[in-house]
């Protein structure tokens, strides 16, 4: 998880510097500074988004493995207490 978005913001960064490296050929400065602006902006967005979308996830993820692992749990507690039960002698 961490790797991904490590990797999203790392080719975020590496766009935003391709875009000030293009631009700076043309040359007004105060576009170019205007325009690294808002792609770290913009790829700061987007790394919120995919840590927001990996934070659910493990969080539905660790929730659903809680109610598994208390189900088992009943499940295993009516085993135990039908084993225990005292059962008529015929």
């Amino acid at each position: 998880m961490k790797k991904a978005i490590a990797r999203t913001v790392l080719a975020l960064v590496a766009c935003a510097g391709l875009t000030i490296c293009l631009s700076a050929q043309e040359g007004d400065a105060k576009q170019d500074v205007k325009d690294a602006g808002h792609a770290t902006a913009h790829a700061a967005k987007k790394t919120g988004h995919a840590v927001k979308k990996g934070t659910k996830k493990a969080y539905r993820g660790t929730k659903k493995g809680v109610h598994k692992a208390a189900e088992k749990t009943g499940e295993g507690m009516d085993k135990v207490e039908d084993k225990t039960a005292d059962h008529p002698k015929l």
